[in-house]
């Protein structure tokens, strides 16, 4: 088993940035593929971004390239969401995950989620 837990959603304006945070503890090996997902109301969940292994390959939804970067940190269990040049259409709450698959598969486990609201 593996436990997420995220932090450092909030309240942001329009062009502001934010660092999201997701700490693994439990079985945590740097052999998962880390996500992030988001899930505005009403809407369904989406893939945000990902990350291989071992952190070389990345992936992302359209709307965020160029604004959003995934990183991990293997030693300290950690898997981060840099966002810049946020946008009110970012709102949503933010979830971060593990799977043992690959960044577009099914995602085993998931955090509870941090909510990221973009407003002036």
């Amino acid at each position: 088993q593996v436990q997420l837990v995220e932090s450092g959603g909030g309240l942001v304006q329009p062009g502001g940035s934010l660092r999201l945070s997701c700490a693994a503890s439990g079985r945590t090996r740097s052999s998962y593929v880390m996500g992030w997902f988001r899930q505005a109301p009403g809407k369904e969940r989406e893939f945000v971004a990902g990350s291989s292994r071992g952190g070389g390959s990345v992936y992302y939804v359209n709307s965020v390239k160029g604004r959003f970067t995934i990183s991990r940190d293997n030693a300290r269990n950690t898997v981060y969401l840099q966002m810049n040049s946020l946008k009110p259409e970012d709102t949503a709450v933010y979830y971060c995950a593990a799977t043992i698959g690959t960044p577009y598969s099914d995602y085993d486990y998931w955090g509870q989620g941090t909510q990221v609201t973009v407003s002036s």
